[in-house]
């Protein structure tokens, strides 16, 4: 077993990037106590300015462009989730397909319109079925994260904007290092609960115990998997309603809405743009990239690990030295809704990992 690495961010040591953090925190502290918000990007404006891009896009259907890659169909029915399994039957799918899925979420207002574990369950059906067709188990998900909308019913368990995780960080470690020890060969980190810092977090995480553990570790938000789907990440509007509308019916109940603005929800009005078809069109997106990931990362020699951890490295380096550097943490994301980093879920199946890299300094 590796050594235990330091909690802070080691990969990052000597290039700056983790010094940058510090000062973005300490200035946002700063700016908090000053209450001068209002010149900076934040997340309800990443979401309307993705709501744009989406609209420009033609819609969901439109914006799709070509099929997402097929995974080779496996039972539709198989049993994937580990708390559900005996342990013969683990030893079995393990053998078959050594990858391990964790979806993230919180508990959080998604409008009056969704319940508020949107995020968790949506990461978890998605991995569900992206386990069943590329092989794989699904661990459960992880209600808790860093920050959420000031809204009833919100659970913040660590603050929105601090990269400094004394949760989710040491979390993810353990995870990893556990899937390890007991077999598996690729850990997929799929979070549907994205604040700026929750993606930067998971990432920067993933990437440490890539290179700690020496076998691929992803961690993403699932709307990087359909940039090119027109899916910019939203919060209860277009995106995230539509896929729940597909993916758990249920959950979902359009007549709660009343006039737009809808309280809590950053995006594509929901109730005019939402659709079970448009979530179905997401989803494939999504589980099919997820599925292919899954069948190859436990293939991956060391070589192509190593690619990978490079891209994914530069990718959450130029989040965290954009953040310090306008001195918000949302500065990374400023050109996703306008077509940044489209490509990043067809880059990243297809092993074209410098292409990601390079990608990422265009943000």
């Amino acid at each position: 077993m590796p050594a235990l690495i330091p909690r802070a961010p080691g990969i990052y040591h000597g290039s700056g990037v983790w010094r940058a953090a510090a000062a973005l925190a300490e200035a946002t502290r700063a700016r908090k106590g000053r209450n001068a918000m209002r010149n900076n990007v934040t997340r309800r404006d990443f979401v309307a300015g993705a709501a744009c891009f989406t609209a420009a896009a033609g819609g969901a259907a439109a914006a799709a462009g070509g099929e997402a890659p097929a995974a080779a169909p496996r039972d539709p029915d198989r049993e994937v989730r580990i708390e559900r399994l005996r342990p013969r039957e683990i030893d079995k799918a393990v053998q078959a397909c050594p990858t391990l899925f964790q979806p993230l979420g919180t508990v959080e207002w998604h409008g009056y319109h969704s319940i508020t574990g949107v995020d968790a369950i949506k990461a978890y059906l998605l991995c569900i079925r992206a386990a069943r067709r590329g092989g794989g188990l699904v661990a459960p998900p992880l209600y808790g994260g860093l920050g959420g909308l000031t809204e009833p019913y919100t659970f913040v368990i660590e603050p929105e904007d601090d990269l400094f995780s004394v949760l989710l960080r040491p979390w993810i470690e353990r995870l990893c290092r556990e899937a390890v020890r007991h077999g598996f060969r690729a850990v997929i980190v799929l979070t549907g609960h994205y604040g700026a810092a929750q993606q930067i977090v998971v990432r920067e995480a993933a990437v440490r115990m890539t290179r700690v553990l020496g076998v691929p570790v992803l961690g993403t938000p699932e709307y990087f998997l359909a940039l090119d789907a027109g899916y910019t990440g939203d919060h209860a509007a277009w995106g995230e309603t539509s896929l729940m509308m597909h993916l758990d019916p249920p959950s979902v109940d359009l007549t709660q809405l009343g006039e737009a603005p809808h309280r809590g929800v950053g995006g594509r009005d929901p109730k005019e743009f939402a659709s079970a078809e448009d979530g179905a069109m997401l989803a494939e997106r999504i589980a099919g990239r997820l599925a292919l990931l899954a069948a190859r990362m436990p293939a991956w020699d060391a070589a192509t690990t190593a690619r990978f951890a490079a891209a994914e490295a530069a990718l959450v380096n130029r989040q965290i030295a954009l953040a310090a550097r306008e001195k918000t943490i949302w500065a990374g994301w400023r050109k996703v809704p306008g077509g940044a980093l489209a490509s990043y879920g067809d880059l990243l199946v297809q092993g074209r990992f410098e292409e990601i890299a390079a990608q990422a300094e265009t943000l």
